[in-house]
C-alpha cells in the first residue's frame, strides 16, 4: 500500500475547499497540501445538483469568497454560473494540481508522538492507499452526496409514473407538456415549480406545512452602481458589507419582534398574490421566522408562475400514492405523471469518515465543537462550516484565515499539536445551529455538542466570529499547544 505525506489534507473540492486551498496557498505559501476529492470533478454542490433552475439561496456578493470579486450580472445565480466562478477561483490560484480525484477518505487515525494523521483513502478502481499529514482540513459539508431524504409513502410502488429526487436528477429528462407533482416546500421546491412550470403541462406545489417566502431582484441594483465608479475589490466589499448588515437586521428583528416580521412576511406574499389568494393557508407558518430558513424567490418567479396559472399550490397530507398519482388525506387526489420528491437532505458530519486518535475511536457526537471548526481533544484537525442564518462561505472564509494564522504561530514557536481542551466542563446540549427544520432536526444528534460561553458556543453572527477569528488570538486556556518530543517524554514518564 503505497504512502505519500504532505502538510495539509483538504477533504473535499467544493466550494469551500477550493478557497480552503486558496487561502493556504496564500498564507500558508511554505506548506505543501492536497485536496482529496471522491468525486470525478471539482465544484460539490455546485457540480453534484443538476434540477432545473438550481441556483443559489443567497446572494453571491456573500456566499462568494472574500478575495474574488463576484462579476456576474446576477446577484441571485444558477448553478452553472457559480460553478464557473469556482472553477476560474481555481484556476486563478493553480489550484487543480493539488487535487486527487476519485478519492475517499473512510478512516483518519492521529499518532500524537509523530504528530501525524494517516487517511486511509478509498481510490476509485485501485486499491485503498494511505496519506500522511500534519492537519486535516475537512471541507466536505454537512450532507450525504450520494442520497436524499424521502418519507416513507404509503403506497409508491403502485405509481406507474416516474419518481425522482433532485439530488439524483436524470439527464436530459423530458417534462414538456407532462403534469408533475413537486413534494416539499423548501429551497429546492420552490426553485423548481417556477422553473418546471415553464414547460411543464402544468405543476403542483405539494407541502404538509407552509414556508416564509420574500422575492428579491436577482439583480443588486446598489452593486451595480458601486461597479461603475470604483475598483472591483472594493465594489465587492462595499456591498458584501451591505448585504451581510441587512441579512444581520433582519434575522435580528426576526428574533426580537417575530410578530411584526411575521406580517410583514405576509402583507409581501399578498401584494405579489392579490387579495384573492389564500396566503394565509399556503404561506403563513406556525413556527416564528428564522425558526427555519427564510426562502428567497428571485423577482417572484414562484409567485408569478402561481398567479399565471402554470403551476399551483396545495397544502395537505399525502394519505398514499395510487397508481394515477397521490391520494390526500382531505380526500382529494391529484393525478401526475413525475412526482418530485423535494424532501429534503440526510445530514453527515465529516463526509462519515471514522476518527481515531492514539489507537482511540471517536465518536463526533461525544465532542464538543470549539470556535465553529474544530472539536475536542482532536488534535490538528479543522472543520469548514458555515451559516445557517447566512451565506455559507462568510464563515467558511474567516475558518480559512484563522487556520492559516493558527500554522503559522504554531511554526514560529515550534509546536506541532494544537489540542481544544474542555477541561472538567460539562456539555449537556447537542449542537444548537439556529434552525428547526426537519433535516435537522432528524440528524443532528450525530453531530458535536456545543457550551454556553465562548468558544465553545457556535455563534451564528458574523460580527462576533469576524472579531474571534480574524482579529482574535489563537492562543486561549482552551487551546493546548505541544510539540510531539513533549508528548512522546510524557508518555515514558507515564
Amino acid at each position: 500500500m503505497s504512502v505519500d505525506h504532505v502538510d495539509v489534507v483538504i477533504i473535499g473540492a467544493g466550494l469551500s475547499g477550493i478557497g480552503a486551498a486558496c487561502h493556504l496557498t496564500r498564507n500558508t505559501p511554505n506548506k505543501r497540501y492536497a485536496i482529496l476529492e471522491g468525486r470525478d470533478t471539482l465544484g460539490g454542490t455546485w457540480d453534484l445538483f443538476r434540477y432545473p433552475g438550481v441556483r443559489s439561496d443567497s446572494d453571491m456578493h456573500t456566499l462568494g469568497y472574500s478575495f474574488k470579486p463576484w462579476k456576474h450580472e446576477q446577484a441571485i445565480a444558477d448553478g452553472p454560473a457559480i460553478l464557473s466562478y469556482i472553477r476560474e477561483t481555481a484556476q486563478q490560484h493553480d489550484i487543480e494540481k493539488h487535487i486527487r480525484y476519485n478519492q475517499k477518505v473512510e478512516l483518519i487515525s492521529w499518532d500524537s508522538a509523530s504528530a501525524t494523521w494517516s487517511l486511509t483513502v478509498k481510490v476509485h478502481g485501485q486499491k485503498d492507499t494511505i496519506t500522511t499529514c500534519n492537519f486535516i482540513y475537512s471541507c466536505t459539508g454537512y450532507y450525504r452526496y450520494d442520497q436524499g431524504y424521502t418519507p416513507e409513502f404509503s403506497g409508491i410502488d403502485s405509481f406507474k409514473g416516474q419518481i425522482i429526487h433532485p439530488q439524483q436528477w436524470p439527464e436530459n429528462m423530458d417534462y414538456a407538456g407532462k403534469k408533475v407533482i413537486v413534494i416539499g416546500s423548501g429551497a429546492t421546491a420552490i426553485t423548481l415549480v417556477p422553473s418546471m412550470a415553464k414547460t411543464a403541462g402544468h405543476v403542483t406545489m405539494l407541502q404538509r406545512s407552509p414556508t416564509y417566502v420574500v422575492s428579491r431582484p436577482s439583480k443588486d441594483s446598489f452593486a451595480a452602481k458601486l461597479e461603475r465608479y470604483l475598483p472591483d475589490q472594493l465594489a465587492y466589499r462595499l456591498t458584501r458589507w451591505k448585504n451581510v448588515l441587512s441579512q444581520m437586521i433582519l434575522y435580528r428583528m426576526s428574533k426580537r419582534r417575530p410578530e411584526y416580521i411575521r406580517e410583514q412576511l405576509f402583507k409581501w406574499t399578498q401584494r405579489w398574490l392579490g387579495e384573492d389568494f389564500d396566503v394565509a393557508t399556503h404561506f403563513s407558518p406556525s413556527y416564528k421566522p428564522w425558526d427555519q430558513r427564510l426562502c428567497l424567490v428571485p423577482n417572484g418567479d414562484l409567485f408569478r408562475s402561481l398567479r399565471k396559472g402554470t403551476s399551483t399550490i396545495v397544502t395537505d397530507h399525502i394519505s398514499s400514492f395510487t397508481e394515477e398519482g397521490i391520494q390526500l388525506k382531505s380526500g382529494k387526489t391529484l393525478d401526475a405523471d413525475i412526482v418530485v420528491t423535494a424532501t429534503g437532505l440526510e445530514l453527515l458530519a465529516l463526509g462519515g469518515m471514522k476518527i481515531v486518535v492514539d489507537g482511540r475511536s471517536v465518536d463526533i457526537s461525544d465532542t464538543v465543537q470549539y470556535k465553529g471548526m474544530m472539536l475536542s481533544d482532536v488534535p490538528n484537525l479543522f472543520v469548514a462550516t458555515g451559516y445557517t442564518n447566512a451565506s455559507w462561505t462568510l464563515k467558511c472564509d474567516l475558518t480559512s484565515e484563522y487556520v492559516c494564522r493558527l500554522i503559522n504561530h504554531m511554526d514560529k514557536t515550534h509546536q506541532q499539536l494544537c489540542t481544544p481542551r474542555t477541561g472538567k466542563m460539562s456539555f449537556n446540549r447537542v449542537m444548537s445551529i439556529g434552525l428547526e427544520s426537519g433535516y435537522i432536526k432528524r440528524s443532528i444528534d450525530k453531530f458535536p455538542r456545543e457550551g454556553a460561553i465562548a468558544p465553545w458556543k457556535l455563534h451564528q453572527s458574523y460580527f462576533l466570529d469576524l472579531l474571534q477569528l480574524r482579529y482574535g488570538s489563537v492562543k486561549d486556556k482552551y487551546m493546548e499547544f505541544s510539540s510531539a518530543t513533549e508528548v512522546a517524554e510524557s508518555s515514558e514518564a507515564v
